[in-house]
């Protein structure tokens, strides 16, 4: 069942990211001549900053939701492995945290 929902949710972000990245890149390229057109390519951008930060957001939560309940798996299977368990464990959500820390600021840098 697991399998199912997680290539269904593959499945669905890479649907969004292969309509959302090209659309940016054409956002960014169009020569814009009126205030108009400006208006409306600040409002895509932001839609495309919303929509990058809420992918990161919703896939740094998964995997850290994962790797936090495999390693109290880990550890209450082993309670003697609780320092060789904990703290790789806290490196790793370090690391999903900053990857989606890196998404925020790269909405920042894509928002006009």
């Amino acid at each position: 069942m697991t399998s199912k929902i997680s290539k269904a949710l593959f499945l669905g972000l890479l649907i969004l990211t292969t309509l959302i990245f090209p659309a940016i890149s054409i956002a960014e390229e169009a020569n814009i001549s009126s205030d108009m057109a400006k208006a409306e390519q600040s409002k895509f951008m932001a839609l495309a900053a919303g929509l990058a930060i809420g992918v990161a957001a919703f896939g740094g939560a998964l995997a850290q939701g994962k790797a936090v309940a495999a390693g109290l798996e880990g550890i209450a299977r082993n309670p003697s492995a609780n320092t060789k368990i904990f703290t790789p464990m806290l490196l790793g959500l370090a690391f999903i945290e900053s990857l989606v820390i890196y998404a925020l600021i790269i909405a920042f840098m894509i928002k006009p």
